[in-house]
This record gives structure tokens, sequence and C-alpha cells, in this order.
């Protein structure tokens, strides 16, 4: 399974309620859209621990660093780079970035998975 994880903020001026809307609504529909996609997640950051600090320290000891989150999975790396990089899917990608700031994409592959 492939797993793009994509962490980012919002710029300052942003109203984070509009997002928040817009995000879990028509965007998750998008996401959900994409050729192959299998899953798509979204997280709102809450909290930092850090194994730096002191024990009581640990939980918010940094300001955040990226306030959200969203997964979408692949079953396998064909399909991701087909839906990824089409150029279709690009351009559209490229008007979703403008809601945003400063992100990282992650792609990974899954090694084990274990569920209870």
């Amino acid at each position: 399974m492939i797993k793009l994880t994509v962490m980012y903020n919002l710029p300052e001026e942003a109203d984070h309620g509009a997002f928040l809307k817009w995000r879990t609504t028509e965007h998750q529909k998008e996401n959900m859209g994409i050729p192959g996609v299998l899953k798509s997640d979204f997280y709102a950051v809450k909290e930092i621990y850090t194994h730096v600090a002191e024990p009581k320290e640990r939980l918010r000891s940094q300001p955040l660093t990226y306030r959200y989150i969203t997964e979408a999975y692949w079953p396998d790396m064909e399909s991701f780079k087909d839906a990824f990089f089409d150029s279709g899917y690009q351009e559209k990608l490229m008007e979703s970035l403008k809601r945003i700031t400063n992100p990282i994409f992650l792609i990974s592959e899954e090694v084990l998975s274990e569920h209870k």
C-alpha cells in the first residue's frame, strides 16, 4: 500500500472555519474521486510530543510546526503515480495549494500493518 501524507499550515489571514468546511466536504469528495484512492483521512494537529524535554514539558514544548495533515492511500506505486502525476490532477492540486502554506508531501510504502 502507498500512502501520501501532506502536512501543512494555513496563511495567517486564513479563515480556519471556512477552510475546515471546504476540506471536509468539497475537497474530501475530490480526494476520494482520485483514481485508485482507497481511503483519505484528514487530521487537525492538537499537540506535539518531544522526548527531548523534561517529562512534564514534553507536550506542547514547541510551537506547532504543522497544523493539518491529509493522508491518502493507493494499492500500489503504479496506481499512485498514474493518478498523482496526471497533468489534470496536478492542475487541480496547484489550485488547492493556494489555500495552504509550507506543505510537505511524504510518499511512503507500507512495510508492515497490524490491526486489533
